[in-house]
């Protein structure tokens, strides 16, 4: 299986992450997902009342010149981390 076919398994599992999943978690997956389908942000900041989207700007922000490759592969090994930590 190439990185592409597993990056998009593992986005359809991340979808069955708990709910009691972190904000903190999510706007990480958020980012990475960000970077690894656009590659770096190409969007201004929103507006400070804006605070859920100003969020996950900064979270894609954060992750600005990884490869899409190093995003992919840094998403599959999140929604693995997050998945067994659901299970325990």
């Amino acid at each position: 299986m190439g990185l592409k076919e597993e990056f998009d398994e593992h986005a359809e599992k991340a979808k069955t992450l708990p709910e009691s999943t972190t904000n903190e978690n999510k706007l990480i997956l958020y980012g990475l997902f960000k970077q690894a389908i656009v590659g770096d942000v190409n969007t201004s900041r929103p507006g400070i009342f804006n605070m859920r989207d100003r969020a996950k700007w900064d979270a894609w922000k954060a992750v600005e010149g990884k490869s899409k490759e190093e995003a992919m592969g840094d998403y599959i090994t999140k929604v693995k981390q997050l998945l067994e930590e659901a299970s325990a």
